[in-house]
């Protein structure tokens, strides 16, 4: 199972639909990711078309391709904590809009995200962390401002977890290369959610 030129979907709105039926897979068990074939990598050598970028987290427990099902070559994924905007993330969007050319791109966010637990407790004053990792914090914490204090911490977290999504998401927006490609009408920017102990992916309205 892989992309190529004629199997990769056409539209933003095939894409979504083909993420989401992986996710279903995932979640019934009848997940179909595959062994290495050596037909498989000879494709691939020849180059990469994959259908949808995915901007991730870096935690172990949600890797895109098994919970969206996808095959080699199928998507293009960047992984970095608290799945935040830094240049070399934006670097790497840019390359699979200009040369790629994916359709969707997806911000994943995590259940109980600990990149964005810790810019909560940056956001009190309270962080002790490294300087590169307080760099990193300082990169989440601006798209928290609308996340009320003094909630319980469950209630905090996800509320943070989605706002962070929507935090990066709008980075990414307001970039000129985005707004062309929007224009268009050829791309779609969404937002999901990994919820961990389900396995379910929730996309963002």
């Amino acid at each position: 199972m892989s992309t190529t030129p004629e199997s990769r979907p056409r539209t933003a709105d095939e894409v979504l639909v083909r993420l989401k039926e992986g996710n279903e897979r995932f979640l019934r068990g009848e997940a179909r990711f595959p062994t290495v074939q050596k037909e498989v990598l000879a494709n691939m050598a020849r180059g990469q078309h994959p259908y949808a970028t995915i901007l991730g987290c870096s935690d172990s427990r949600v890797p895109p391709e098994l919970i969206f099902d996808a095959g080699f070559g199928e998507l293009f994924i960047i992984r970095v904590a608290g799945n935040v905007i830094s240049p070399e993330v934006m670097g790497s969007l840019q390359y699979a809009g200009v040369h790629l050319k994916t359709p969707v791109f997806v911000v994943l966010g995590h259940e109980r995200c600990g990149a964005v637990a810790a810019a909560l407790v940056a956001r009190r004053g309270a962080s002790r962390e490294r300087s590169r990792i307080a760099s990193l914090l300082d990169t989440i914490v601006p798209g928290l401002r609308d996340v009320p204090h003094g909630l319980p911490e469950e209630e905090e977290s996800a509320l943070a977890v989605d706002a962070n999504v929507r935090w990066s998401m709008r980075q990414i927006l307001e970039t000129p290369e985005a707004q062309e490609r929007l224009d268009e009408g050829v791309m779609k920017i969404v937002g999901a959610v990994y919820e961990i102990q389900q396995g379910r992916v929730r996309f963002l309205d």
